[in-house]
């Protein structure tokens, strides 16, 4: 059970990346506390399905595309910047409009987001900014050369919100999880397990996971459990930081 300041009835959402995972989680999380939330996501069909699901509202939109983001509403109380996308490569082999997309979709949009939100925020004296960041927003690691940078750059970011929106009842906070359960996490898992003759298992826990401390996948749901707790009053005095459920990755 939520206690009354976990509750988020009355507050209005924007999920980003909604259609499936940490996303999806998300959507769920804050509805059941209370929130209506206006899920948004480039797959059409499957982010209709996910506010139906959840009785909230769909948004198709390609958010590399700053026209789409100008569509979006700005009337929310609660922003979760999570939508993003993962390519590995060598810096020297990697593409440069590949990087450039990336820059776009996890560090742009999520600046025009918070700057289209943060007037409604002000006026009402309230705002909850949660930007689903990672352990490579305080970590790095090879071959993900444009990943590390958003995340880092969305990391600073939500420090620039946080500062601004102290005075107006506005937090703005970074949640930063390892590898979580996901089916693109799993597609990797397969992948690596076949080119290097692994268990899946054994892909998990020496792999992935080599650097923390706790050998198990998140689940999205970990996350959005996080994001709620920092979308709720309680959480008022907790703002420009950075909250690792990364199985102690950080700690090593």
């Amino acid at each position: 059970m939520l206690s009354s300041q976990g509750r988020l009835d009355g507050r209005v959402a924007l999920v980003t990346g909604a259609a499936s995972g940490i996303g999806h989680a998300c959507v769920r999380a804050l509805t059941e506390a209370g929130a209506k939330v206006h899920a948004v996501d480039i797959d059409a069909d499957a982010v209709q399905r996910v506010a139906a699901e959840h009785g909230g509202w769909a948004h198709t939109a390609d958010l590399a595309d700053p026209a789409a983001v100008e569509e979006l509403p700005s009337e929310v109380d609660v922003l979760v910047n999570n939508a993003g996308f993962q390519h590995v490569a060598a810096l020297h082999e990697f593409p440069p409009e590949v990087f450039a997309r990336m820059q776009q979709v996890m560090v742009t949009t999520p600046f025009l987001l918070v700057r289209k939100a943060l007037p409604h925020m002000r006026e009402r004296g309230h705002g909850r900014i949660v930007n689903v960041s990672s352990v490579h927003g305080l970590r790095a690691s090879a071959y993900k050369s444009a990943y590390v940078t958003a995340k880092h750059a969305l990391e600073g970011l939500s420090k620039v919100a946080a500062l601004e929106g102290a005075a107006h009842g506005i937090t703005s906070n970074c949640v930063n999880p390892g590898y979580v359960d996901t089916r693109l996490v799993r597609d990797q898992v397969r992948d690596q397990a076949e080119a290097h003759g692994m268990d899946e298992s054994d892909v998990i826990s020496e792999v992935l996971l080599q650097r923390a401390a706790v050998k198990q996948l998140i689940t999205p749901e970990e996350v959005a459990d996080v994001v709620r707790w920092l979308s709720g009053d309680q959480a008022a005095h907790i703002t420009g930081t950075s909250v690792p459920l990364d199985g102690g990755w950080t700690a090593s």
